[in-house]
C-alpha cells in the first residue's frame, strides 16, 4: 500500500525547505522594502519624530512578513497533499451532522 504524500518524510523535508528558501528570500524582500519607505519617508516628509518610522518600520514589515509567511504555508499544504486530504474527507457517520 502506497503512503499518501502527506505521509512521507522525503517529501515533507523537502517542502519544509523549499517553505524555508521562500521565506527567507521574502524577508530580504522585506527588508528592502522597509528600508525603502524609511528612506522616501524621510526625504518627503523632512524631519519628524523617530516614532513615525519605527511605527511604519514595523507596520510594513509586520504586515509584510505575515503576508509571506500565510502564502508559504499555502504553497507547503498543497505539496504535501493537505489540500487534498482534506478535499477527499469522508466522515465516519455522514448521518450524523
Amino acid at each position: 500500500m502506497d503512503r499518501p504524500q502527506r505521509d512521507d518524510p522525503v517529501v515533507s523535508a523537502q517542502a519544509w525547505a523549499r517553505f524555508r528558501t521562500i521565506f527567507r528570500r521574502w524577508s530580504l524582500f522585506t527588508l528592502a522594502v522597509v528600508i525603502a519607505i524609511t528612506v522616501w519617508l524621510a526625504c518627503d516628509n523632512g524631519p519628524a519624530s523617530i516614532h513615525l518610522y519605527i511605527a511604519t518600520a514595523l507596520g510594513v514589515g509586520f504586515t509584510m512578513l505575515l503576508g509571506g509567511a500565510l502564502m508559504g504555508l499555502v504553497f507547503l499544504s498543497s505539496t504535501t497533499g493537505h489540500d487534498e486530504a482534506v478535499r477527499d474527507f469522508e466522515p465516519d457517520n455522514p448521518d450524523e451532522d
